[in-house]
């Protein structure tokens, strides 16, 4: 049954166990603070000076070759680096483990995931055909850097309000074998969840949102996205698998497809909402590959910080930082904007109307 949330109360992330402070009045609050520029400029479909672009050379000399769909290669500025036993011999010296100073060595890799050879397309402006390709270079990846790694996140930071240094569509994919903070936690929630209901979460929390109705934004017949009954960022959403799926590189061809539909799908909502390119940081939370059972589904969390406009970001600091997330959109309200948000792209329907 639905249910009215348009009052100050808080809510529990059942995925990793932290509360969120939902205060809907706040919201019809007149707007005097700061204002993020717009950023929303045409590129040309080629960047000669662009690591990214097919043909290209990046910083350490590499060229790109001339690719059609992806392209894949090591981070020339990872965050992380390959494991060596004479490294790791000499590292482990200067570790401090006492009571107030642990630290413990972290290798691995990070790769870069370049989306296409145009540089002025996003992931919402790339057709199913291109989309899918994306999809199937994840799954690749992911069933490679399994071979050696137990924890991988393959994940996409876009806009400059994001950090993004590079407007070329691309993604990253680090991965390593110690647990992810987010990881633990998921991992942690979801066993205990199963324990005690005998059910994975997720299968149980997606039956839940398509019996309410409330938070869903699109889904078809493999896949849904809802904005979580828990987000804390104002149109955050969780894309989820309705299969019993665990990793990324267990889905079907079909699954590979109906995942660029809908990819394509919730882009385009994300960026009619505002008519701007929406920025946001999304990645895969996989079943880490130390564990047994299935009691993980395969899911995506999408973080965008847009509160009111294009230019309105929503700020997560004082109360935030200190004590608890908070929100002022309740998610109900940010389920129906994005789910009455046009689903044809803010472009391509102005490039109509001129012709």
């Amino acid at each position: 049954m639905a249910t009215n949330y348009e009052f100050t109360h808080r809510r529990k992330n059942m995925l990793n166990g932290e509360w969120v402070l939902v205060s809907p009045h706040r919201n019809n609050r007149p707007w005097l603070g700061a204002t993020e520029d717009t950023i929303d400029s045409d590129l040309p479909a080629y960047d000669a000076s662009c690591p990214l672009c097919a043909g290209n050379k990046r910083a350490n000399g590499e060229a790109n070759p001339d690719y059609l769909y992806t392209h894949v290669f090591t981070n020339d500025f990872g965050a992380l680096t390959p494991s060596s036993a004479e490294s790791d011999a000499e590292q482990s010296n200067n570790l401090d483990n006492d009571a107030l100073f642990h630290a413990e060595l972290a290798s691995g890799t990070a790769r870069v995931i370049c989306f296409s050879p145009d540089h002025n397309k996003t992931l919402a402006e790339l057709s199913v055909t291109e989309i899918t390709k994306i999809v199937e270079t994840w799954q690749t990846q992911f069933t490679e850097l399994a071979k050696e790694y137990s924890c991988i996140h393959i994940f996409e930071n876009k806009g400059e309000i994001m950090g993004c240094s590079q407007p070329h569509p691309h993604g990253q994919i680090w991965a390593h074998n110690h647990r992810s903070t987010e990881i633990q936690r998921e991992d942690e929630q979801q066993l205990a969840y199963y324990q005690k209901h005998k059910s994975p979460m997720l299968a149980d929390y997606v039956s839940k949102e398509q019996s309410q109705k409330q938070r869903i934004v699109v889904e078809n017949k493999d896949w849904i996205v809802v904005v979580p009954f828990w987000a804390k960022w104002p149109f955050e959403t969780l894309l989820i698998a309705k299969n019993d799926i665990q990793t990324i590189d267990q889905l079907s061809e079909q699954e590979s497809t109906s995942l660029a539909e809908i990819l394509q799908s919730l882009t385009i909502k994300y960026d009619n909402v505002f008519n701007c390119s929406f920025p946001y940081s999304m990645g895969w939370h996989n079943q880490p590959l130390d564990v047994n059972g299935t009691y993980w589904r395969l899911h995506a969390h999408f973080y965008p910080p847009l509160l009111r406009s294009a230019s309105v970001k929503k700020h997560m600091v004082g109360y935030e930082m200190l004590a608890e997330s908070q929100r002022d959109l309740s998610a109900e309200t940010a389920a129906k904007i994005l789910r009455d948000a046009a689903s044809e792209h803010y472009k391509n329907k102005a490039k109509s109307q001129s012709t």
